[in-house]
C-alpha cells in the first residue's frame, strides 16, 4: 500500500491510499475516488482531459512516452511537470508523490 496526496481544483489536499498489488493507472485510482475528471478516451492518451501537475516526485516517474507527450503539447496551460493520469500507472515509486489536478471537470 502506498499514499499519494491529491490536490484537487479548490487547492485542498487529501491523501489517498493505494494498493500497489492491482495495475491501476492514476486516472483509475481518480475516479474510483471520486474526483472530477472526464477521462473522455478511457485511458488511451488521446484527449488530455486526465492532466494532472506533478507537485513532488516528479523526478521518480518513468519519462513520457510519445504519445504522451504529443496530447500535452496541445495543452496551453502544460508545464515541464504535467502528465497525463492514464499514462502514470500505480507504483511503489510514487509513495509520498502529490498531484494537482488540471484537466477538464465532468
Amino acid at each position: 500500500m502506498i499514499t499519494i496526496t491529491i490536490e484537487d481544483r479548490n487547492g485542498e489536499q487529501q491523501p489517498i491510499e493505494v494498493p500497489t498489488d492491482i495495475s491501476l493507472s492514476l486516472m483509475e485510482v481518480l475516479k474510483a475516488s471520486d474526483y472530477s475528471i472526464l477521462a473522455t478516451c478511457g485511458g488511451m492518451a488521446l484527449c488530455a482531459t486526465c492532466h494532472v501537475q506533478v507537485l513532488e516526485g516528479y523526478d521518480d516517474l518513468p519519462s513520457a512516452g510519445n504519445d504522451e507527450m504529443d496530447m500535452l503539447d496541445t495543452l496551453p496551460d502544460a508545464g515541464f511537470d504535467s502528465r497525463l493520469a492514464c499514462q502514470l500507472r500505480i507504483g511503489e515509486e510514487m509513495d509520498g508523490m502529490v498531484f494537482r489536478i488540471r484537466g477538464d471537470e465532468q
